[in-house]
Protein backbone atom coordinates (compact mmCIF):
# COMPACT_ATOMS: atom_id res chain seq x y z
CA UNK A 1 0.00 0.00 0.00
CA UNK A 2 1.39 3.42 -0.93
CA UNK A 3 1.16 6.58 1.15
CA UNK A 4 -1.74 8.07 -0.78
CA UNK A 5 -5.22 8.45 0.66
CA UNK A 6 -8.66 9.02 -0.83
CA UNK A 7 -11.33 10.70 1.30
CA UNK A 8 -14.92 10.87 0.11
CA UNK A 9 -18.11 12.67 1.06
CA UNK A 10 -21.29 10.61 1.47
CA UNK A 11 -24.40 12.53 0.40
CA UNK A 12 -24.26 13.34 -3.29
CA UNK A 13 -21.14 11.20 -3.77
CA UNK A 14 -21.37 7.72 -2.23
CA UNK A 15 -25.11 8.17 -1.88
CA UNK A 16 -27.45 9.52 -4.55
CA UNK A 17 -29.72 11.91 -2.64
CA UNK A 18 -32.24 13.78 -4.76
CA UNK A 19 -34.79 15.94 -2.96
CA UNK A 20 -37.98 14.00 -2.33
CA UNK A 21 -40.26 16.92 -1.44
CA UNK A 22 -41.04 15.41 1.96
CA UNK A 23 -40.88 18.73 3.82
CA UNK A 24 -43.42 20.35 1.51
CA UNK A 25 -45.76 17.41 1.92
CA UNK A 26 -45.58 17.73 5.69
CA UNK A 27 -46.25 21.45 5.54
CA UNK A 28 -49.38 20.81 3.49
CA UNK A 29 -50.45 18.02 5.84
CA UNK A 30 -50.02 20.28 8.86
CA UNK A 31 -51.53 23.35 7.21
CA UNK A 32 -48.27 25.30 7.40
CA UNK A 33 -46.92 27.85 4.98
CA UNK A 34 -43.94 27.01 2.79
CA UNK A 35 -40.70 27.21 4.74
CA UNK A 36 -42.38 26.84 8.14
CA UNK A 37 -40.78 23.49 8.99
CA UNK A 38 -37.27 24.82 8.51
CA UNK A 39 -38.13 28.01 10.39
CA UNK A 40 -39.36 26.00 13.36
CA UNK A 41 -36.65 23.34 13.30
CA UNK A 42 -33.66 25.09 11.74
CA UNK A 43 -31.74 25.32 15.01
CA UNK A 44 -32.43 21.62 15.63
CA UNK A 45 -31.02 20.69 12.23
CA UNK A 46 -27.90 22.70 13.02
CA UNK A 47 -27.56 21.24 16.50
CA UNK A 48 -27.99 17.72 15.16
CA UNK A 49 -25.27 18.29 12.56
CA UNK A 50 -22.68 18.99 15.26
CA UNK A 51 -23.97 16.51 17.83
CA UNK A 52 -25.07 19.02 20.45
CA UNK A 53 -28.45 17.29 20.78
CA UNK A 54 -29.40 13.63 20.99
CA UNK A 55 -31.82 11.81 18.73
CA UNK A 56 -34.27 11.72 21.62
CA UNK A 57 -34.06 15.49 21.98
CA UNK A 58 -34.62 15.93 18.25
CA UNK A 59 -37.75 13.76 18.46
CA UNK A 60 -39.02 15.69 21.46
CA UNK A 61 -38.53 19.03 19.73
CA UNK A 62 -40.18 17.84 16.52
CA UNK A 63 -43.17 16.75 18.60
CA UNK A 64 -43.38 20.05 20.47
CA UNK A 65 -42.72 22.44 17.59
CA UNK A 66 -44.89 20.69 15.00
CA UNK A 67 -47.49 19.44 17.50
CA UNK A 68 -47.14 15.83 16.45
CA UNK A 69 -47.97 12.74 18.47
CA UNK A 70 -45.50 9.86 18.76
CA UNK A 71 -46.71 8.18 15.57
CA UNK A 72 -46.47 11.48 13.70
CA UNK A 73 -42.91 12.06 14.87
CA UNK A 74 -41.89 8.58 13.75
CA UNK A 75 -43.43 9.14 10.31
CA UNK A 76 -41.82 12.59 10.02
CA UNK A 77 -38.36 11.26 10.92
CA UNK A 78 -38.79 8.28 8.60
CA UNK A 79 -39.33 10.69 5.72
CA UNK A 80 -36.27 12.69 6.77
CA UNK A 81 -34.06 9.61 6.82
CA UNK A 82 -35.43 8.29 3.53
CA UNK A 83 -34.19 11.43 1.74
CA UNK A 84 -31.00 11.59 3.80
CA UNK A 85 -29.96 8.01 2.94
CA UNK A 86 -31.06 8.18 -0.69
CA UNK A 87 -29.72 5.25 -2.70
CA UNK A 88 -26.21 3.80 -3.02
CA UNK A 89 -23.96 5.04 -5.80
CA UNK A 90 -23.16 1.45 -6.68
CA UNK A 91 -20.66 2.15 -9.46
CA UNK A 92 -18.48 4.39 -7.31
CA UNK A 93 -18.81 2.18 -4.23
CA UNK A 94 -17.70 -0.86 -6.23
CA UNK A 95 -14.70 1.06 -7.57
CA UNK A 96 -13.69 2.22 -4.09
CA UNK A 97 -13.97 -1.34 -2.78
CA UNK A 98 -11.25 -2.30 -5.24
CA UNK A 99 -8.87 0.30 -3.78
CA UNK A 100 -8.56 -1.20 -0.29
CA UNK A 101 -5.18 -2.81 -1.01
CA UNK A 102 -3.78 0.25 -2.76
CA UNK A 103 -4.31 3.20 -0.42
CA UNK A 104 -5.92 4.42 2.77
CA UNK A 105 -9.58 5.27 2.46
CA UNK A 106 -11.71 7.62 4.50
CA UNK A 107 -15.08 9.32 4.66
CA UNK A 108 -15.68 12.89 5.83
CA UNK A 109 -19.36 13.77 5.96
CA UNK A 110 -21.49 16.62 7.20
CA UNK A 111 -24.01 14.49 9.01
CA UNK A 112 -26.89 14.34 11.46
CA UNK A 113 -27.10 12.60 14.79
CA UNK A 114 -28.04 8.96 14.12
CA UNK A 115 -26.40 8.82 10.68
CA UNK A 116 -23.62 6.38 11.53
CA UNK A 117 -25.95 3.62 12.64
CA UNK A 118 -28.29 4.02 9.69
CA UNK A 119 -25.63 4.33 7.00
CA UNK A 120 -23.64 1.39 8.28
CA UNK A 121 -26.80 -0.72 8.39
CA UNK A 122 -27.86 0.37 4.90
CA UNK A 123 -24.52 0.53 3.08
CA UNK A 124 -21.75 -1.04 5.22
CA UNK A 125 -19.56 2.05 4.88
CA UNK A 126 -17.54 0.85 7.87
CA UNK A 127 -16.30 -2.00 5.68
CA UNK A 128 -15.65 0.28 2.70
CA UNK A 129 -13.14 2.64 4.33
CA UNK A 130 -10.63 2.75 7.16
CA UNK A 131 -12.19 5.69 8.99
CA UNK A 132 -15.55 7.47 8.90
CA UNK A 133 -15.54 11.01 10.29
CA UNK A 134 -18.99 12.49 10.92
CA UNK A 135 -19.58 16.15 11.74
CA UNK A 136 -22.05 15.24 14.48
CA UNK A 137 -19.34 13.22 16.20
CA UNK A 138 -16.49 15.77 15.97
CA UNK A 139 -18.58 18.89 16.59
CA UNK A 140 -17.73 20.81 13.39
CA UNK A 141 -18.94 20.74 9.79
CA UNK A 142 -17.09 21.19 6.53
CA UNK A 143 -15.78 23.63 5.38
CA UNK A 144 -14.25 24.20 8.85
CA UNK A 145 -10.52 23.35 8.51
CA UNK A 146 -10.67 21.38 11.75
CA UNK A 147 -12.86 18.75 10.06
CA UNK A 148 -10.08 18.03 7.55
CA UNK A 149 -7.39 18.06 10.26
CA UNK A 150 -9.30 15.54 12.36
CA UNK A 151 -9.79 13.27 9.35
CA UNK A 152 -6.07 13.25 8.52
CA UNK A 153 -5.20 12.55 12.15
CA UNK A 154 -7.62 9.64 12.39
CA UNK A 155 -6.27 8.17 9.15
CA UNK A 156 -2.64 8.84 10.06
CA UNK A 157 -1.94 10.63 6.78
CA UNK A 158 -0.53 13.97 5.61
CA UNK A 159 -2.90 16.39 3.87
CA UNK A 160 -0.66 16.53 0.80
CA UNK A 161 -1.08 12.78 0.32
CA UNK A 162 -4.88 13.03 0.27
CA UNK A 163 -7.41 13.43 -2.50
CA UNK A 164 -10.72 14.73 -1.13
CA UNK A 165 -13.93 14.30 -3.13
CA UNK A 166 -17.09 16.30 -2.46
CA UNK A 167 -20.06 17.59 -4.44
CA UNK A 168 -20.00 21.03 -2.78
CA UNK A 169 -17.51 23.52 -4.21
CA UNK A 170 -16.86 25.39 -0.96
CA UNK A 171 -15.84 22.13 0.72
CA UNK A 172 -13.51 21.29 -2.15
CA UNK A 173 -11.87 24.69 -1.85
CA UNK A 174 -11.55 24.32 1.92
CA UNK A 175 -9.79 20.98 1.48
CA UNK A 176 -7.33 22.56 -0.93
CA UNK A 177 -6.65 25.30 1.60
CA UNK A 178 -5.57 22.65 4.13
CA UNK A 179 -3.04 21.23 1.66
CA UNK A 180 -5.11 18.41 0.19
CA UNK A 181 -5.75 17.75 -3.45
CA UNK A 182 -9.48 17.93 -4.07
CA UNK A 183 -12.00 17.08 -6.75
CA UNK A 184 -15.54 18.38 -7.23
CA UNK A 185 -17.82 15.40 -7.82
CA UNK A 186 -19.98 15.81 -10.89
CA UNK A 187 -20.19 12.26 -12.21
CA UNK A 188 -18.69 8.84 -11.61
CA UNK A 189 -16.53 8.75 -14.73
CA UNK A 190 -14.69 11.97 -13.94
CA UNK A 191 -14.30 11.06 -10.30
CA UNK A 192 -12.95 7.58 -11.00
CA UNK A 193 -10.49 9.04 -13.50
CA UNK A 194 -9.30 11.60 -10.93
CA UNK A 195 -8.80 8.93 -8.26
CA UNK A 196 -6.84 6.79 -10.71
CA UNK A 197 -4.67 9.79 -11.58
CA UNK A 198 -4.01 10.45 -7.90
CA UNK A 199 -2.95 6.87 -7.25
CA UNK A 200 -0.88 6.65 -10.42
CA UNK A 201 0.99 9.77 -9.33
CA UNK A 202 1.85 8.01 -6.09
CA UNK A 203 3.04 4.94 -7.95
CA UNK A 204 5.30 7.02 -10.19
CA UNK A 205 6.87 8.75 -7.18
CA UNK A 206 7.66 5.41 -5.56
CA UNK A 207 9.52 4.00 -8.58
Amino acid sequence: MDSRCVILDIGGVLEITPETGWVGRWEKRLGLSAGSVHQRLGDMWQAGSVGSVSEREVHDQVAARLRLDAAGVEAFMADLWAEYLGAPNDELITYVQGLRARCKLGILSNSFVGAREREITAYNFDKLVDQIVYSHEIGVCKPDPHAFDVTCTKLGVRPEDCLFIDDVAVNVEAARNTGMQAHLFEDNAGTIARIAEHLNEAASFSV
